[in-house]
């Protein structure tokens, strides 16, 4: 689309054949769409098909569009730390697909847990098997990570190196930062409220250890509510965390700033135009 008019370029169709079962699909929805830094090129996940496309938009009256076969059902995902290979989960089929945008080509197929949904999932060092790029999951309780240097650590690239346990399933967004030796997981959709209404978080470089609970709805202070705790995103300088606190509509929601280094509460932005931030 053109920019400042959102005026249509061009219209195409990602209807076609299911990686699989190569089963013809009429409407298969589009989950993700991610800018490459390789090449003018868009990256879109088609949902149903479990297909990748490679839209490169250099020539638009020619488009060129490199179809990658992956897994169903494809998600959302994020870049690993070089952002030359996107990381994204085929949630129903326990898999993580690896592309790599510089080839755009599959580089890899991982299996990981049940369901996973990493948002943009989390990138550090481990402190045992170098660069790593991470996943928790909807349907259990673990987190996996994924060796991510083909380079300098061939024998952990594209295979779980290790997998840790946090407060059940249910999770729906991992996150760190750069400056940051922590690592946030969410479990919002968890039936249990104790556990819906927290963050796991855990020490980086003692991962073993296991995990501290953040009671982060009880820091709202919202009183009634489901109260799930959602998303957190570090802000810029990675000191400080903010996590939307989701109610239902005809009650209080909160975004709750957490200090980073020591785990407390720093201020709870508390407004009623905030419905489910």
């Amino acid at each position: 689309m053109k920019g400042d008019t959102l005026e249509p370029y061009k219209i195409t169709s990602t209807r076609g054949m299911t990686v699989d079962t190569q089963d013809y699909h009429p409407e298969p929805r589009v989950a993700a769409i991610v800018a490459s830094h390789e090449h003018p090129e868009f990256i879109v996940n088609v949902k149903e098909t479990g297909k990748v496309l490679m839209v490169n938009y250099q020539d638009i009256e020619n488009l060129t569009i490199t179809e990658i076969g992956a897994a169903r059902f494809l998600h959302d995902g994020g870049w690993d730390a070089t952002h030359r290979y996107f990381m994204t989960a085929a949630n129903q089929s326990n898999k993580i697909a690896v592309i790599d945008s510089k080839t755009d080509k599959l580089a890899a197929l991982v299996d990981v847990g049940k369901i996973p949904h990493p948002g943009r999932g989390a990138n550090f060092i481990h402190p045992k098997y170098g660069p790593v790029w991470s996943t928790s999951h909807l349907g259990d309780e673990t987190i996996s990570f994924i060796g991510t240097d083909p380079a300098r650590h061939k024998a952990n690239a594209w295979k779980v190196v290790g997998t840790v346990k946090g407060q059940g399933g249910g999770s729906l967004f991992i996150k760190t930062h750069p400056k940051s030796k922590n690592l946030w997981v969410d479990t919002a959709l968890n039936p249990d409220e104790a556990i819906s209404q927290s963050l796991a978080v855990y020490d980086i470089n003692n991962l073993d250890r296991g995990f501290e609970v953040v009671k982060v709805a009880e820091m709202a202070g919202l009183g009634e509510g489901p109260k799930r705790v959602v998303q957190p995103e570090y802000n810029l300088a990675g000191d400080e965390l903010w996590v939307s606190v989701w109610n239902g509509k005809t009650q209080k929601s909160a975004i709750v700033v957490i200090d980073d280094k020591t785990r407390k509460l720093k201020h709870v932005i508390n407004d009623e135009r905030l419905v489910t931030p």
